[in-house]
C-alpha cells in the first residue's frame, strides 16, 4: 500500500513538471538572437524615411523632431524588452533545477513532519464507526480496572466501581462476581446488597427468584422505605404469582416518590393495569384462584421431553439443576413458564403452562409462538454461565399439540 502511495505520488509530480518546465527549459530560437540587430536596422531605415520627408517638405521640422523623439523611444523599448526576455529565459532554465530537485523535497520533509504513513495502511481502522472506538477504550478501561482489582482484592469501592462497569456493558455475569466480592467485604449494606441482586436478575434474564429475592427482603428490613428495594420487592412477588404483595411494595413505593413526577406516573400506570386483570382482583379467593389456574393448564400447554445428547454425559453429575423453560420470541426474557429438575431426571418429560407463570403478563397464553430451552446449571441457580448445557428449539406455536423434543447438546460460550 505505501508503495503504491508513492507511486502515485511520483506520477502526479512528474506530469506537473511537464507543464511547468518546457516554457521554462524552452531555448530562444535562433533568429530572436538577431532581433536587436534587426531593430536597428529598421530604424535607421525609418530615419532615412523621415529625413527625405524633411527634405522634401512633406514634413515640417516639428513634426520631423517629433517624430524622430517616437522612433527613439520605440528603439529603445524594443531594446529593453529583448534584454528582460533574455535575462528571464535565463533565470527560468536555473528555476528548471530549483523545482526539480526543490518540490520534491520539500512535500517529502512536510510528509515526514506533519503527515502519517501508517494511516495509509490503516484504512479500516479509520474507517470504524466513532462509537465503536469509543466502545473500545470504555472496554480497555474497565479491563485495566480489572487488572488492578486482582493486585488489590480489599478495595471494596473498586470492586463496586467495576460492578457497576460491567453492568453498564451488559457483562452481567462479571458484574455479579465483582458485587459478590463487594458484599463479601462490606457485608448487609442495603445499597450492596440491591446493586448485588439486580446483577445476578440480569445475569439471569431478569429473574428475581432465589438469591436476588433474599438480598432484595433483607435490605427492606433494614430500609423499610427504600425506593430501590421496594420496586425490586414488588418485582419480585409478581414473578413469584403473588400480584397482592408486589401491589402493596409498589402502592407504598409511589406514595414515597414526588408527587405528579414521571416515575410516579409510571407506577401508577403499572398499578392500574395489574389491578385491572381479573386474576389480581380474585387474588383473595383461593378457590377461585386454583379454579382459573386449572382451567389455563387445561387450556394451554405444552408438552417438552428433554434428553442429554451422550458424548456431554460425562461432563455432568447426577445433581446438576436441570431447567427447563419457555420465552417469548422477541422482548423480555424472562421466562413464561419454568420447571427445575436434576440431571438424575433425565430423559424426562414436563408440561409447561400458565399455572407456571413469574407475572400474571407474563405467560404462555400471551403469546402465540415461544421459544423452549432446556439448560444444565452447573451452579445450581438460574444464572446463565460458560461451561452450562443447553438445548434449544427456537420456535414453537401453542397451538401444536405434538410433543417437543430438546437435546441438551450445546455447552454455553
Amino acid at each position: 500500500m505505501n508503495m503504491l502511495f508513492l507511486l502515485i505520488v511520483s506520477i502526479l509530480i512528474l506530469i506537473a513538471f511537464l507543464l511547468i518546465l518546457p516554457p521554462l527549459w524552452r531555448k530562444q530560437p535562433a533568429q530572436a538572437t538577431d532581433l536587436d540587430q534587426r531593430n536597428i536596422l529598421i530604424a535607421q531605415n525609418r530615419l532615412a524615411e523621415l529625413k527625405e520627408s524633411r527634405q522634401s517638405g512633406a514634413l515640417s521640422q516639428a513634426q520631423y523632431d517629433e517624430q524622430l523623439v517616437d522612433l527613439e523611444q520605440a528603439l529603445s523599448d524594443d531594446l529593453e524588452i529583448k534584454s528582460h526576455v533574455t535575462s528571464t529565459q535565463s533565470q527560468g532554465r536555473w528555476l528548471v533545477y530549483v523545482l526539480v530537485l526543490g518540490i520534491p523535497l520539500l512535500a517529502g520533509s512536510l510528509y515526514l513532519s506533519l503527515g502519517n504513513y501508517q494511516a495509509i495502511s490503516h484504512s479500516a481502522e479509520m474507517a470504524i464507526d466513532p462509537d465503536t472506538l469509543k466502545l473500545a477504550e470504555v472496554n480497555k478501561m474497565v479491563a485495566g480496572l480489572a487488572e488492578k482489582m486482582k493486585a488489590t482484592p480489599d478495595d471494596a469501592k473498586g470492586w463496586i466501581m467495576l460492578g457497576r462497569s460491567y453492568k453498564a456493558l451488559e457483562q452481567y455475569p462479571k458484574a455479579v462476581e465483582a458485587f459478590a466480592n463487594a458484599y463479601r467485604l462490606l457485608g448487609d449494606q442495603v445499597d450492596i446488597m440491591l446493586l448485588y441482586a439486580d446483577a445476578i436478575a440480569y445475569a439471569s434474564d431478569k429473574n428475581l427468584a432465589g438469591k436476588p429475592t433474599e438480598l432484595v427482603f433483607k435490605a427492606l428490613a433494614l430500609e423499610p422505605d427504600n425506593m430501590n428495594a421496594l420496586w425490586l420487592g414488588g418485582m419480585a412477588k409478581a414473578q413469584q404469582g403473588d400480584p397482592a404483595t408486589a401491589i402493596k411494595l409498589w402502592r407504598k413505593l409511589a406514595a414515597l416518590l414526588p408527587p405528579e413526577s414521571d416515575a410516579q406516573k409510571e407506577i401508577n400506570a403499572l398499578l392500574a393495569k395489574i389491578e385491572s386483570r381479573d386474576a389480581i382482583n380474585r387474588v383473595s379467593t383461593p378457590e377461585a384462584t386454583q379454579s382459573t389456574q386449572a382451567a389455563n393448564v387445561v387450556d394451554i400447554a405444552i408438552e417438552v421431553k428433554v434428553s442429554l445428547a451422550p458424548e456431554l454425559q460425562k461432563s455432568t453429575s447426577p445433581d446438576d439443576t436441570v431447567f427447563v423453560y419457555a420465552q417469548a420470541l422477541s422482548g423480555p426474557k424472562m421466562p413464561l413458564a419454568i420447571v427445575r429438575k436434576q440431571v438424575s431426571d433425565l430423559p424426562l418429560t414436563v408440561s409447561l403452562n400458565d399455572a407456571m407463570a413469574m407475572m400474571p403478563n407474563m405467560k404462555l397464553s400471551n403469546f402465540a409462538q415461544v421459544k423452549l430451552l432446556a439448560r444444565i446449571s452447573k451452579s445450581g441457580n438460574a444464572i446463565s454461565q460458560p461451561g452450562d448445557l443447553i438445548g434449544v428449539i427456537d420456535q414453537v406455536a401453542l397451538t401444536d399439540k405434538n410433543d417437543h423434543m430438546i437435546v441438551i447438546n450445546e455447552v454455553v460460550k
